[in-house]
Parts: C-alpha cells; structure tokens; sequence
C-alpha cells in the first residue's frame, strides 16, 4: 500500500483548493459535461443489468428441429369450401390453406401478423378499404389487428405464415370458418 508523506498530501490539498478557485471555461465546462454524461450513462448501465439480475427468468423451452411433410399431417376440414394443415413453432406458424372457388374467409381481425403467399390460384382480399387481388407467386402483409375478408376466385392453395401462432386455429375455437360447426 502506498503511503503519502505530510508535505505530498499538502501538495495535493492546494491543488484541489487552486482547481475549486478556478473559473468555469467552455473547454471545463464540456469536459466536466462529457463526464456527467458518461458516469449517468455508466450508472444507467449498472441499474439495467441489477434489473436483468433481479427477474427471475423460466427456463426456455427446448428448441427443436422439425422436418414435417405437409403429406403427413391431416387436413382438417372447416367447411365444404375450406380445408387446412398447419405446423407450430415456438414463435411461428405456417399454414397450407386449400380453397373452392367461391369459398369466403369472412371480415375477421387478429392480434397476429399474417404473410399470405399464393401457391395455386388466386385471392381477392378487402383490407383497409381496398380490393386486392393476389395471385399464384404473390405476397400479402397484414399487419395485426388490420380487419380483412378474402374470397377464392378459383380454387387456390396458399401459405399463412403468423406470428405469434394463431391460438383460435390450435384450439379449434375459429368459428368465423367453421361454417356454424
């Protein structure tokens, strides 16, 4: 451990004392500025990680992968026009829709995203007061809670990406297209 004789701690003290003396310049006054605001942002630092180490976090959900054949998976049948499979990860979903000519995916609105891509065929959608039709090779966005309707205008086969997944189709509570089932 070092030790300071008398006349160094002196020495130190008029320093401190000539420093409080004097003036505030520009040049002072940006450095001392420059190190408030990095000793608030250090101290900010601190209380984020104290706040990180303080929630308890639940253990995460093994990830894992999955090779699914949609030939695997039987399509659920919602109605005579409407016909489903779908596959659930830990944040996603995608579903194979199949759909008649004429079948209508009725006004509905979800807190999920929806990317809509179309395989086969063709869908006219109503989405914020506009028609759209989106065809075989074509992509629709929907953002959440964006109230949208959609009619086959010849048989079609699409893809409905979610996120989060849809839980109403999981628990089979959608019955917007269960035709009254």
């Amino acid at each position: 451990m070092a030790t300071c004789t008398t006349m160094q701690l002196e020495s130190m003290k008029a320093g401190y004392t000539e420093m409080a003396k004097t003036k505030p310049t520009a040049k002072n006054r940006r450095t001392t500025k420059n190190a408030k605001g990095k000793a608030l942002k250090r101290k900010a630092a601190k209380r984020k990680l104290a706040r990180r180490a303080a929630v308890k976090k639940s253990p995460a959900s093994k990830m894992e992968l999955k090779y699914v054949p949609w030939s695997s998976i039987d399509l659920e049948d919602l109605n005579p026009l409407l016909q489903r499979q779908f596959v659930v990860g830990h944040d996603i979903m995608v579903a194979r829709v199949l759909m008649k000519k004429g079948c209508i995916i009725p006004l509905h609105s979800h807190h999920n995203e929806q990317f809509t891509y179309i395989l086969e065929g063709a869908l006219k959608f109503w989405v914020d007061g506009k028609e759209i039709v989106v065809n075989a090779g074509e992509v629709l966005t929907i953002p959440p809670y964006m109230p949208h309707k959609a009619e086959a205008l010849v048989d079609t086969v699409d893809l409905d990406v979610f996120n989060p997944p849809r839980a109403d189709w999981i628990n089979k509570t959608d019955q917007y297209l269960r035709g009254g089932k």
